[in-house]
């Protein structure tokens, strides 16, 4: 016995449902630069643009991070998935690469956009400086720094700056003094953990063996380095050797069972400085032990 109009039904397959084909990259592309040539992003109060810097910015260092240094991130779990903390890290290399590869790593492997403060001579460079604040970075100073932990933001600082980014390369994975402790003075008025970082990889791409000083002087550098292959090698020289890299976040230090008040007090913002430099110098120490040899063979 039929049911009346069963003639005319039919099972689809699941195999056979309909599906939904992915976007055409060249309508993403076009629909992208649309937006751009409309206005139609968002930037926020410091210049931040989201989609510029994950979209172009970051995608252009992305093959950096990933196959020339290769590089492998340990205990992300130490980066809060949310609320503001501050990552300190050691700062090395001669070219602030250390703090693009960071930048990735957490925006990509920790799901966070980090906001990196940076010296005044970024800001000084009008194609640096707008770049800077597109992808996120603004000056390194207390109000930004504050300012930026409050609103819940991961804020990265390099305490060494260019005493720590210029060193030679003799003095390599050796922490130079990390100022006053500006930034420990902002993660206790702000109540946020200090995440100590290490970065083992930076010191190798670009080895320093003088520095033309007289030339920098002119150019108003704090320094010119002189490596076995710039400026011998000339624009060549500026390729980066392909070290091997590794980057650990070490355990969170709190800082919220401090008054606010407490950041106005040199001593303890003196100690819980320098307790931040012994551990991210004892992070370096081990992870250069477990990264071994600088230049593995290419997998």
């Amino acid at each position: 016995m039929s049911v009346p109009g069963e003639e005319h039904a039919r099972v689809i397959p699941i195999s056979a449902a309909p599906s939904f084909p992915e976007p055409d990259p060249m309508a993403k592309l076009l629909a992208f630069v649309r937006r751009r040539i409309t206005g139609d992003y968002e930037v926020d109060e410091f210049g931040y643009d989201a989609e510029l810097t994950d979209k172009v910015l970051l995608e252009l260092i992305r093959p950096i991070y990933h196959r020339w240094f290769r590089v492998e991130t340990l205990e992300l779990k130490n980066i809060p998935e949310e609320g503001g903390a501050l990552v300190v890290a050691n700062h090395s290399g001669t070219l602030p690469v250390d703090a693009l590869m960071m930048q990735v790593a957490l925006h990509d492997e920790a799901g966070r956009p980090l906001r990196l403060l940076g010296a005044d001579l970024v800001y000084q460079l009008p194609l640096l400086s707008h770049l800077s604040r597109k992808t996120g970075h603004t000056l390194a100073c207390r109000e930004d720094a504050d300012r930026l932990l409050r609103k819940g933001e991961l804020v990265g600082v390099f305490p060494e700056g260019f005493k720590g980014v210029g060193k030679p390369f003799s003095e390599r994975y050796k922490l130079q003094r990390f100022g006053r402790g500006g930034f420990v003075a902002s993660a206790i008025r702000a109540g946020v953990p200090i995440v100590p970082t290490a970065i083992v990889g930076a010191e190798e791409i670009y080895p320093k063996i003088g520095d033309l000083k007289f030339l920098a002087r002119l150019l108003g550098l704090p320094y010119l380095p002189i490596t076995p292959f710039f400026p011998l090698l000339g624009p060549l020289g500026l390729v980066p050797l392909p070290s091997k890299w590794m980057i650990e976040f070490g355990e969170p230090i709190r800082t919220d069972e401090y008054d606010p008040s407490a950041a106005d007090d040199p001593m303890l913002v003196f100690n819980l400085t320098d307790h931040v430099r012994e551990v991210i110098q004892q992070l370096l120490n081990e992870l250069r032990l477990r990264r071994g040899h600088a230049f593995p063979p290419f997998l």
